[in-house]
């Protein structure tokens, strides 16, 4: 059974690359992980919480046609029935949209659409990389010092919560909005990539050409947090 839509096709190949990239790094964070898809005029955005970030990823594809759905469906399944084979029949797309799913709590929770507003203060992307570097670096360190009895879980996620809290430049988004916007493939290695902090009411918004990390500001959160090193 498949959602009663046109399934969509992109508007080249390297979108819908791009986009199974993005599901498989989701995958990697949650095997059973759920996004929420919103299509609206040519455009798709993809919503997904990897759970070791406690941040909404948001990874957007262009389509070649105009369409309107509202759906969450699962990540795997929305992966394999990604066609990125721009030879295809109609072009790279989704060979059918996969069954809708009971959406998780924070699919209920997506940060407004307009709205959003630059602030200063967010360092370049090479000090953001630098900056990061520098906590993973602290938090094997930290980690390693701690004594067999106190090597637990626990430890390890205060030893997270205290480095992943941080702020970033003169702003107040954490660091682990960053840490989530690397591994998510978000924030690669070019000297010149344009990065940006947005706000809208109390969402906070990393910006970049590949995607997006939201979460909400200090006191506003998505859920418990806690936070370990993952994969950089």
């Amino acid at each position: 059974m498949t959602v009663p839509v046109r399934s969509p096709r992109f508007a080249d190949v390297r979108e819908a690359a791009d986009l199974a990239a993005f599901l498989r790094r989701l995958l990697h964070y949650d095997r059973a992980a759920a996004v929420r898809l919103q299509a609206g005029g040519g455009a798709l955005a993809v919503f997904g919480r990897p759970p070791s970030f406690e941040v909404l990823a948001i990874r957007t594809a262009r389509l070649s046609e105009t369409h309107e759905f509202d759906v969450t469906v699962s990540a795997g399944e929305l992966l394999e029935s990604l066609d990125t084979d721009e030879d295809a029949e109609g072009g790279a797309g989704v060979s059918a949209l996969p069954s809708a799913v009971t959406g998780p709590s924070w699919a209920g929770m997506l940060p407004p659409r307009g709205g959003w507003q630059e602030r200063p203060g967010l360092p370049g992307p090479v000090d953001l990389r630098t900056r990061l570097a520098d906590a993973v670096a602290e938090f094997r360190s930290r980690d390693a010092a701690l004594p067999e009895d106190r090597r637990t879980r626990a430890e390890r996620d205060l030893i997270g919560r205290d480095i992943w809290s941080r702020t970033v430049g003169d702003t107040e988004l954490p660091l682990r909005a960053v840490h989530a916007a690397q591994s998510l493939g978000f924030l690669r290695p070019a000297p010149d990539l344009p990065v940006a902090l947005l706000t809208a009411g109390a969402w906070l918004r990393l910006r970049t050409p590949f995607g997006s990390i939201a979460l909400r500001g200090p006191g506003g959160g998505l859920g418990p947090l806690a936070v370990t090193v993952g994969t950089v």
